[in-house]
């Protein structure tokens, strides 16, 4: 009873929130989908961690460290340097685009007769493709969860649940993971219910209240999940024997070369090597949202000012890849404990799904009741955040580049009103949901369509970044890009076994399109490009275009060198503290834990140092930033 009031204590909050900002939220799409650019930027730094703790997450890191050890989760660490790139040098550049989506974007950096159509391809396979094959990724985590804790067929009338199963069962469609031992149409019926009332109510907030009751709502959602996650790691290290029993109790388990290998940071060498630099060295640059396309660059673009955007990204990269990093990886080795594997196990079907699916188990079995209540509520908080983030990110693509550019702009000759556009930014969340909930029931592993979605995504990660980079890049680098993302992706997938290879050989493939094509058509027209850089500023090779509107060449040279140098000496910060405090917790067996202390010490200092740099007290956080430039005569 605990449990459900604490579960409904939030849901009635995130409700109200939304009723509470409907007004604001109807006036046009920018106050829905931007919140009138007026977001401070820790608020949308949260919102970004509580979006990015999605219910799959947790049960994919679980997944990863059974499978390959804590040295797999650089898969996920490695995005904290795409994330501080993206708010160290783009972060201010999204804010004076002055656009509502990133398809948006498009028609101010582009010239030609393709730039609409362009608008138009990225909008749907953003935010239809890329967009709901993520969400359903999310769901399928959602019913491993809700299968163990919500049983339908125990709470409702059976004359009521009967109809729902007999109707399941004329579809045929199985939707369960075979955590609870039930039938196979009694778990689905009961995982159906669960994904229905989570995204009813997901939804009835989002698209009534917009951005602001996303954002609202997020920051609760981080407060309860973090606490929940703290609450677990320590009744895991509790079950375990405590910290300092911990290696022990895997030494004992699976032998101390085996433990090694499971808590290393780092690869051993020889084969592993290779995987390991192309992992680092790729995975964060080559990927879907590179540049910070979609829900990332949607939260700068809301916030207030060029320095709440940086903040946002730097407090979103440190609660994501630290702070929740370590309560993760604490519960991931914890229940390799409490749950052991034999090594003949990891051969097996479904040990990756098996193993995934325990991070829910450990907290229906481990976890007492009000702690539970905590837990679950985080839980269903992070897939609650995740959704409502990816239905107003669709929801924009739809309204605002597909229905408004393209429906009505090209095809209808009219102008739609600010309600008709915020009644069918509302209606696109449907067809959004209904997309997801088809793509969930093929999924059998969250693991296995994480790599997928990287393939795909990988082909247009450097033409993304280029484009705020380098003057040269036109439209034809864009589509070239796109292009061989969906050609070649299914290639390689399906005859390259390795998965760093399918990543180099995307990333050589699509960046040689890309370079190649660039340079063998033709480029932006001159007066594009010269609006677009007096507009956003942007840091890079952009040394004619800024001669010819009055600015020195080297500025925009100098802008891109100062931002690389801050997000090297950032993310160095940022991963000397993650590696030393992780080994402080969870060392190698025998080792020293002096090399940790220094680690993690030496990021800790280096973080008020590269907080003047970043933040100097000339940038200010509420007035509208915009650029100072010498002009070439002074």
């Amino acid at each position: 009873m605990i449990d459900l009031l604490i579960v409904i204590a939030f849901v009635a909050y995130s409700i109200s929130t939304g009723f509470r900002n409907k007004a604001k939220a109807s006036r046009n799409l920018e106050e829905y989908f931007l919140a009138g650019r007026s977001i401070k930027g820790w608020r949308a730094g949260c919102s970004l961690a509580a979006t990015q703790f999605a219910a799959d997450t947790p049960l994919l890191v679980t997944g990863l460290i059974a499978t390959g050890g804590v040295f797999m989760l650089w898969r996920l660490w490695i995005y904290g340097l795409g994330f501080l790139m993206i708010g160290i040098l783009l972060g201010r550049a999204w804010r004076r685009a002055r656009v509502l989506t990133d398809a948006e974007l498009t028609e101010i950096r582009y010239s030609g007769r393709w730039v609409v159509a362009l608008r138009g391809l990225k909008a749907f396979y953003y935010g239809t493709v890329m967009n709901c094959t993520i969400m359903a990724m999310v769901l399928v985590a959602a019913t491993r969860i809700s299968e163990i804790f919500l049983p339908w067929h125990q709470w409702l009338p059976a004359g009521v649940y009967n109809r729902i199963y007999a109707l399941v069962e004329t579809v045929g469609i199985p939707l369960a993971s075979g955590a609870t031992g039930l039938d196979t149409f009694t778990a689905t019926t009961n995982n159906l219910l669960s994904i229905l009332l989570i995204v009813a109510f997901t939804a009835l907030y989002s698209t009534t209240g917009g951005l602001r009751s996303v954002i609202a709502t997020d920051t609760v959602q981080l407060a309860l999940a973090m606490l929940g996650t703290l609450i677990y790691a320590v009744v895991v290290v509790v079950k375990s024997g405590g910290l300092t029993s911990m290696v022990d109790g895997l030494v004992e388990l699976y032998g101390a070369e085996h433990a090694a290998g499971i808590l290393s940071f780092k690869p051993e060498g020889g084969e592993a090597m290779m995987p390991f630099l192309v992992i680092i060295g790729l995975q964060w640059f080559f990927e879907r949202n590179s540049d910070g396309t979609g829900y990332f660059a949607q939260r700068m673009m809301a916030c207030r000012s060029d320095k709440d955007a940086k903040m946002a990204a730097l407090i979103f990269t440190w609660l994501q890849i630290l702070v929740r990093s370590l309560l993760w990886l604490v519960i991931g080795v914890g229940l390799l404990i409490v749950y052991p594997y034999s090594t003949a196990e990891m051969g097996g079907e479904g040990f990756v799904a098996g193993r995934e699916l325990l991070f829910a188990r450990g907290i229906k079995d481990l976890l007492p009741a009000g702690v539970r209540g905590i837990m679950l509520t985080g839980m269903l908080a992070a897939l609650a955040s995740t959704i409502d983030t990816h239905l107003s990110w669709g929801a924009g693509y739809w309204s605002n580049d597909l229905y408004l550019r393209i429906i009505n702009g090209e095809w209808l000759k009219r102008e739609p009103s600010n309600r008709e556009l915020v009644i069918v930014a509302r209606l696109s969340n449907v067809v959004i949901l209904g997309t997801a909930l088809l793509i969930m029931v093929n999924l059998k592993s969250i693991q296995t369509a994480w790599y997928v979605t990287l393939l795909f995504g990988a082909g247009t990660g450097a033409v993304l970044v280029l484009r705020w980079l380098w003057e040269r890049i036109n439209i034809f680098s864009e589509i070239s890009a796109i292009a061989v993302s969906l050609l070649c992706a299914p290639v390689i997938l399906f005859t390259v076994d390795a998965e760093w290879l399918r990543l180099l050989s995307m990333a050589i493939v699509s960046t040689t399109v890309v370079v190649l094509t660039t340079l063998l058509t033709r480029p932006t027209a001159e007066p594009v490009l010269d609006e677009f850089y007096k507009k956003v500023d942007p840091p890079g090779f952009w040394g004619k275009t800024a001669q010819r509107v009055g600015i020195y060449p080297e500025m925009p040279v100098y802008a891109l060198e100062n931002g690389i140098f801050l997000t090297a000496m950032t993310s160095l910060s940022l991963y000397l503290m993650l590696v030393g405090f992780g080994t402080l917790l969870l060392p190698l067996p025998g080792s020293p834990r002096k090399d940790a202390w220094v680690a993690g010490l030496l990021g800790i200092i280096m973080v008020p140092h590269l907080w003047k740099r970043l933040f100097p007290p000339t940038e200010h956080s509420t007035a509208e930033s915009v650029p100072i430039y010498e002009p070439l005569d002074s």
